[in-house]
């Protein structure tokens, strides 16, 4: 883990902010759902996908292969084949 150098403070209600420059850097928008992990005293956030799910667009389907360990459909493969 690398530090961003950005500290925040919890309200009453035990929310924080989310920096814009993060939310933007990672794709998080007020609809990403977020997964939330601990080991020892770190919390650890992450963009929540299903499992199977594609690693582009997040659909689920059976016609997934892996690439680079991320799991991509064929739409998302036929897509890619246009660049």
């Amino acid at each position: 883990m690398k530090s961003t150098g950005i500290t925040r403070r919890i309200d009453e209600m035990g929310r924080f902010v989310l920096p814009k420059e993060l939310r933007t850097a990672y794709g998080i928008t007020q609809d990403t759902p977020l997964e939330i992990f601990t080991e020892g005293d770190t919390i650890l956030l992450r963009k929540y996908q299903p499992a199977g799910c594609c690693s582009l667009c997040g659909e689920v389907n059976g016609e997934m292969v892996t690439f680079h360990g991320q799991r991509i459909c064929a739409a998302c493969r036929r897509e890619l084949g246009r660049l």
